[in-house]
C-alpha cells in the first residue's frame, strides 16, 4: 500500500500555477530526491504535504495513522535544554509516559508494552547521538536552545524532525546550515533511514548517497526516475538525445512531403497525390525538440602569474582581541593549490580565511603576502553589506569607478547577471543572484587568490556545476570552506583539517575523511573484545596508513591535467596568426619556451605518478 499519493495537483501562487495535475507515489521506505529550478516550486509543494497550505486541485493522500516530520520553519528557543528540546519531537512517547503516572493497572500494562514497541527507554542516548551528529557534543547538548545562534538553532530543528522517526520525512535544503562534517553525517543517516523520505536538495552528493529516486518537477508535472541525482542525469540526456534526434526526423520528413505539395499542388495530373501528401503531413507527429534554458556559465578573469609561494604564514596566533582561536600556524600557498579547509564549525576555518584575506591581523607571528598579489574573498554573510535599493551596476561602479560601463556589465555577465538583473535593485534578486553578484565583486580584480567560504548556500544544481567547471578553468590559488562534500571532491586537490587550535595537512581523500569521522563516533569497546569494529577499525586504519601514497598519485593526476590544459592554450595561442604581428616575438620565445617546460615537468610527474601507483598495487 503506497504511503503518500499526489493525483494531478494543481497549486497556483501569486498569478503562476507551479503544479498543474502533478502526481507522485510514495511507498513506505523509499527515500526520494526532489529537483527542479528555483521557483519551479518545489518547497511549495513540501508545504502542501505537510498540510500547510491548500491546494487549488487534485489530491494529496497520507496513509491513515501514517506519522509525518518536518523541519520546522522556525528556529526552536527557550531555557529547554537541547536534548530535551529534541525529545519533544515524539509527541506519542511523551504522551505515553505521562498517561502512565495515573494509568490503571490494565492499561498500564498497554502502556508500557508500547512503550516497549517505541524504545522509549533508548530515546535519550538516540537523541544525543543525532545531536552529536550534527555538531553538539555532551557538554553543548545540555546547554539552553535559547543560548546558541539561529543556523545552530536550526540545526536542533533538524534534529528533531530526524529523532521523531517518522513514516514520511520531507526535508527542504537539510544542509543549509551545516557544515562538512555534519552533511556527511546526514548522508550516512539518510541511506540508513528505514522510513520514506521527500528531500529538496541541491547537494549532489546528498542525492547520489541518500536517495533511491529521483522526482524532477518541469513545467508544473512531476517525473520520477530511479537512482540518483547521477544516474537521473544519464537517463534525462539520452532521453533528450533521442528526442531532438526524433525532432529531426519528423523534420526532414515533413520538409519532403511539404516540398512535393508546394510543387504540385495546383498540377491537375499530381493533384490526388497532392492531397493525400498533405493529409501524411497532418498524421505526422509534432514532437517538440528538448530545449533547454540558457545554460549557466560563470567565468573567472584570468590572474597575472606569480612566483611561489603567492602567501606565507609563519607561526602565526589568529583571533580576535585577546581571544586566540588558531596557535602556530605555518602554511604556504602557491598559485596552482587548490586546497579545502577541514573541520567542524567554530573551529576557526573562517577566522582563518578572514587572515589569508587581508581582513584580520594575526595576534604575533608574520603572514608573509607575494609583491602585488591580489586576493578575492567571498563570505554569505557579505550579502548583509548589499546595499538593497541598488542595483549590481550601482555595487560595481563603486569598486571599479574609472572602469567604463561595458567593463562593468561584461563582469557582471561573467556570473549570469544579464542586462536585466544588472538593473535590478538588490532587494528584489535571488539568494542565487545575490551570490553571482558577490561572485562578480569578489574577482573583478582578477585575483591569485580566491577565498570561498560556503559559495553554494543559494546557488541551484546548474549553478554549482557552472562554479566546478570555472574553477576547473581557474589559473590562480583556491582557498575553499563548503559544507558540499561534491564541490570539495571535484574542486580541492589538498585538504588542511582545521582542529584542536591548530592547521594541519591532512593526508588523505574525503572517504579517508569520512573514516575518520565514523571512527571518532564509535563508543570504545572493552580491551581483548574482537568485534567486526575492530576489524573495520584496522582497514580504516590501513586505508589511512596508503591514504599519504594515494594522495601523491592523486596529486600527479591532477597536476598532469593542469600541465595538458595549459599547453592546449599555448597550442592554440601559437596557432593563433596574430601572435606573429611585428614586435611580437618575445610572446612567441616565451610561448615556445613554456612549452619546452611543460613537456619536462610532464615527464617528472608522470614517474612520480607510475611509482606512486606501483607502491598501491603492490600493498593491495
Amino acid at each position: 500500500m503506497s504511503l503518500l499519493v499526489i493525483s494531478g495537483a494543481v497549486i497556483r501562487m501569486g498569478g503562476r500555477t507551479l503544479l498543474n495535475e502533478a502526481s507522485l507515489t510514495i511507498d513506505p521506505g523509499r527515500r526520494i530526491g526532489l529537483v527542479g529550478r528555483n521557483g519551479a516550486g518545489k518547497s511549495t509543494l513540501l508545504r502542501a504535504i505537510a498540510g500547510e497550505i491548500a491546494i487549488d486541485g487534485g489530491d494529496i493522500r497520507l496513509s491513515s495513522r501514517a506519522r509525518m516530520a518536518t523541519v520546522r520553519q522556525e528556529a526552536p528557543e527557550g531555557p529547554a535544554s537541547l536534548l530535551d528540546t529534541v525529545l519533544q519531537g515524539d509527541p506519542e512517547r511523551l504522551a505515553l509516559l505521562a498517561e502512565a503516572q495515573a494509568a490503571g493497572p490494565l492499561r498500564l500494562a498497554e502502556v508500557h508494552d508500547r512503550l516497549v514497541t517505541i524504545g522509549a527507554d533508548s530515546a535519550p542516548a538516540r537523541a544525543a547521538t543525532i545531536l552529536a551528529g550534527l555538531g553538539f557534543d555532551e557538554a553543548a547538548q545540555s546547554r539552553p536552545v535559547a543560548e546558541f545562534s539561529g543556523g545552530w538553532r536550526m540545526r536542533v530543528a533538524l534534529a528533531t524532525a530526524l529523532f521523531a522517526n517518522p513514516d514520511l520525512l520531507l526535508l527542504d535544503e537539510p544542509t543549509n546550515h551545516l557544515d562538512l562534517e555534519a552533511t556527511m553525517w546526514l548522508e550516512t543517516w539518510l541511506a540508513r533511514f528505514p522510513g520514506a523520505a521527500l528531500v529538496v536538495s541541491h547537494d549532489r552528493g546528498l542525492l547520489d548517497r541518500a536517495v533511491e529516486a529521483i522526482a524532477h518537477l518541469d513545467k508544473g508535472k512531476i517525473s520520477l526516475t530511479p537512482g540518483g541525482f547521477d544516474e537521473f542525469v544519464r537517463i534525462r540526456t539520452e532521453r533528450a538525445m533521442q528526442q531532438t534526434r526524433a525532432a529531426e526526423r519528423v523534420a526532414v520528413e515533413r520538409a519532403h512531403i511539404q516540398s512535393f505539395i508546394d510543387r504540385f499542388r495546383y498540377k491537375a495530373s499530381k493533384a490526388r497525390q497532392a492531397q493525400a501528401r498533405i493529409k501524411a503531413l497532418e498524421r505526422l507527429p509534432r514532437i517538440e525538440s528538448v530545449i533547454e534554458d540558457a545554460p549557466t556559465r560563470f567565468d573567472f578573469p584570468e590572474p597575472a602569474r606569480m612566483a611561489p609561494p603567492i602567501l606565507v604564514l609563519d607561526r602565526a596566533d589568529i583571533g580576535y582581541g585577546t581571544a586566540t582561536v588558531l596557535r602556530n600556524v605555518s602554511l604556504a600557498v602557491d598559485m596552482d593549490d587548490r586546497i579545502a579547509l577541514l573541520g567542524a564549525n567554530g573551529n576557526g576555518k573562517s577566522t582563518l580565511a578572514k587572515l589569508l584575506a587581508g581582513r584580520l591581523a594575526p595576534l604575533s607571528g608574520e603572514v608573509r603576502r607575494g609583491p602585488r598579489l591580489k586576493v578575492g574573498y567571498f563570505a554569505q554573510h557579505q550579502t548583509d553589506e548589499l546595499v538593497a535599493g541598488e542595483n549590481p551596476i550601482d555595487h560595481m561602479a563603486r569598486v571599479l569607478p574609472n572602469a567604463v560601463p561595458a567593463k562593468l556589465r561584461g563582469q557582471l555577465a561573467r556570473f549570469g547577471l544579464d542586462a536585466d538583473r544588472a538593473e535590478t535593485p538588490v532587494a528584489n534578486l535571488s539568494g542565487g543572484e545575490k551570490a553571482r553578484l558577490l561572485l562578480a565583486l569578489a574577482t573583478r580584480d582578477a585575483p591569485q587568490l580566491l577565498i570561498l567560504d560556503e559559495p553554494t548556500n543559494h546557488l541551484d544544481i546548474d549553478a554549482r556545476d557552472a562554479l566546478v567547471k570555472a574553477l576547473a578553468d581557474f589559473q590562480g590559488a583556491v582557498l575553499l570552506i563548503t559544507h558540499d562534500p561534491n564541490l570539495v571532491e571535484l574542486v580541492a586537490d589538498r585538504l588542511w583539517l582545521v582542529g584542536d587550535g591548530t592547521v594541519k595537512p591532512f593526508d588523505g581523500d574525503l572517504d579517508d575523511y569520512r573514516a575518520l569521522l565514523t571512527e571518532r563516533a564509535r563508543p570504545a569497546v572493552k580491551a581483548g573484545a574482537v568485534t567486526r569494529k575492530d576489524d573495520r577499525r584496522e582497514r580504516a586504519e590501513a586505508r589511512l596508513a596508503l591514504a599519504p601514497i594515494r594522495k601523491k598519485a592523486q596529486d600527479a593526476e591532477k597536476r598532469l591535467a593542469v600541465l595538458a590544459a595549459e599547453r592546449v592554450r599555448i597550442e592554440a595561442k601559437l596557432a593563433d596568426p596574430a601572435l606573429y604581428a611585428p614586435g611580437r616575438t618575445a610572446d612567441i620565445t616565451d610561448a615556445n619556451a613554456r612549452l619546452g617546460a611543460i613537456a619536462k615537468e610532464a615527464a617528472v610527474v608522470e614517474a612520480a605518478w607510475l611509482m606512486a601507483e606501483e607502491e598501491l598495487e603492490a600493498a593491495s
